[in-house]
């Protein structure tokens, strides 16, 4: 693929992360002022060596950051010092961005975790695997241009669209070129794993609801050759988008099938998730868990209750 990459403009930047999820593809390519980054990756001695390594010679005059996520957003205050480039990102991400890592919302952690039954020696090692991403996303960026709808960008030899597309996060955004047929998915569809749709104790309060509308807006375009935000490119979006529904689909019936009593969040969280291995991981498998359970209540398929503190989720 990456023959194509090239006729095209753009340079795929591979940054390695020091977890499960073991890179996030960023991208390079000349703009209409200059060069321009889409994404990031984290603030890290790494990312800061190959971003000088790949911008070397360059003169950046944008960075794109798609969503707030770490491994999207970290790095983006520390390019934009070091190059003085213009950071554009979608207005509802660049809040959150400011807001998750902050010493009132962690601690605010403490209450949602309790209220999802996770046991009090678990939720504080969750609380606390959240807080070490503060320095992996400070310094933060200075936000120069909030993203619109229906905007165009010239990147590499293609002008693209910015469409929206909510639902693994608030504001998550693509760039689609009709011409080409070409979409710069970012994480809102990946080739081998699904995208992470989860509730984050803030925000939109039917994540999944939105994602499957976001699915359905650009399944619409048949979009051919895909760029994604991890992985490797590929052809066919919407072949990947209904494999992707068909997956939440799958969990969506194996969350009904585990109410067959009252259970918490993190009950319902060990069955879906029965091999997760890692604090960080729990803390996906939480916010995913209740995505679902949230998704099946708003339709009026399961209830939910609270006693003592805790949220009891039932058929």
């Amino acid at each position: 693929m990456q023959p194509l990459l090239e006729q095209i403009g753009l340079k795929l930047v591979r940054l390695d992360l020091p977890f499960r999820l073991n890179h996030v593809n960023c991208l390079l390519a000349e703009g209409e002022k200059g060069w321009v980054v889409i994404d990031t990756g984290l603030n890290n001695e790494y990312s800061k060596q190959r971003w000088k390594e790949e911008l070397e010679g360059k003169e950046v005059s944008d960075i794109f950051v798609t969503h707030y996520h770490p491994d999207h957003f970290g790095y983006a205050g520390g390019l934009q010092l070091q190059t003085g480039a213009n950071v554009s990102m979608p207005k509802i991400d660049a809040e959150n961005g400011l807001k998750v890592w902050t010493d009132q919302f962690l601690n605010q952690l403490h209450d949602h975790y309790a209220s999802a039954g996770i046991p009090k020696p678990i939720a504080t090692a969750m609380v606390e695997n959240t807080r070490e991403f503060v320095q992996r996303v400070t310094p933060y960026p200075t936000i120069t241009h909030y993203f619109q709808e229906g905007e165009r960008f010239q990147i590499g030899k293609l002008e693209y669209e910015v469409l929206f597309t909510p639902g693994h996060s608030d504001g998550l955004i693509v760039f689609y070129n009709q011409e080409k047929n070409v979409l710069l998915s970012t994480d809102h569809i990946l080739p081998k794993i699904t995208p992470n749709i989860s509730y984050w104790f803030h925000g939109d309060p039917n994540p999944l609801a939105t994602y499957f509308r976001s699915l359905q807006k650009i399944k619409e375009l048949d979009a051919d050759f895909v760029i994604p935000g991890h992985g490797k490119t590929f052809h066919g979006a919407n072949d990947r988008i209904n494999a992707i529904i068909k997956h939440h689909e799958d969990r969506l019936a194996k969350t009904l099938d585990a109410l067959k009593e009252k259970s918490t969040v993190y009950d319902v969280s060990k069955a879906l998730f029965p091999k997760i291995e890692t604090i960080h991981e729990t803390r996906f498998a939480v916010g995913e868990t209740i995505a679902h359970l949230e998704f099946l209540r708003t339709k009026g398929e399961i209830n939910r209750e609270e006693k003592d503190g805790q949220f009891y989720y039932f058929v």
